[in-house]
């Protein structure tokens, strides 16, 4: 019976969850340049591509966030081009209009697009370090997140609201993550592995601190459900204990 085969299904995604399999939200948006999967109501992974001399083209993870009328992007493309796309996809498909762009740390990864929201005159938000850090960097005024937070900063979208937090250092010195309390998700950006992820790029990281850092923010959020990486398949927090166990022949000692 039909209902039957419905609730196998939900079953078996539950277990799929559990298991710490990676389950593939619906593609609803693809193009050369830019890929939108559904992972949750109103809650959306966008998917852009960076060329790199190091790692060559590289899948870069960004989330949205759409709550009555009203959405948060969470790191930009690393281009204007495709940042614009992205904004134009969030007001004809999603209906909303951006309230806010959350930048995780000041790689090009997180705010290469960032010149396209400001002119779009949607505020930006990051953790006091990255704007510091991207006020050194090449990219001039627009280039660099406007507002800052050190610790902790919640920020109301529709009739929900998003939590920005700053676990420590670990991929940089200012990652932060931002967890979505309505829809249990959490994009942790690069400071997050994938299942199955190398180290990456250690280039600024802090190894010695990065899984005690994790372990903060698996203690903040122990209700996410959804867990997002800056790079790679997105999960549950199963991608939080192989970062800690990834990183743990590299901890200070506690």
């Amino acid at each position: 019976m039909p209902h039957i085969r419905h609730i196998a299904n939900a079953v078996i995604f539950i277990l799929l969850l559990q298991g710490g399999a990676y389950a593939q939200g619906k593609n609803i948006y693809m193009s050369p340049s830019l890929e939108i999967d559904s992972v949750a109501p109103g809650t959306y992974v966008h998917r852009t591509f960076l060329q790199t001399e190091e790692w060559g083209k590289v899948p870069c993870n960004g989330l949205i966030y759409v709550n009555s009328g009203e959405a948060a992007v969470f790191d930009t493309p690393s281009t204007d081009s495709v940042s614009n796309q992205l904004i134009g996809w969030i007001a004809h498909h999603a209906k909303a209009r951006i309230k806010a762009i959350i930048v995780n740390h000041s790689h090009e990864d997180c705010l290469g697009g960032l010149c396209s929201f400001h002119q779009a005159d949607i505020a930006s938000y990051a953790n006091v370090k990255t704007i510091r850090l991207a006020s050194i960097k090449p990219g001039g005024k627009n280039s660099i997140p406007e507002h800052g937070f050190k610790n902790k900063q919640k920020i109301r979208i529709g009739k929900s609201y998003i939590i920005n937090y700053y676990p420590g250092e670990g991929h940089t010195a200012d990652n932060i993550v931002s967890y979505i309390p309505e829809v249990k998700v959490l994009f942790g950006g690069c400071i997050v592995k994938a299942l199955g992820a190398s180290k990456g790029n250690l280039a600024e990281a802090n190894v010695k601190a990065w899984s005690r850092s994790v372990e903060n923010i698996k203690r903040k959020f122990p209700e996410a459900q959804i867990v997002v990486p800056g790079h790679g398949k997105y999960g549950n927090q199963n991608l939080l204990d192989f970062t800690i166990k990834l990183f743990a022949d590299t901890s200070a000692k506690r």
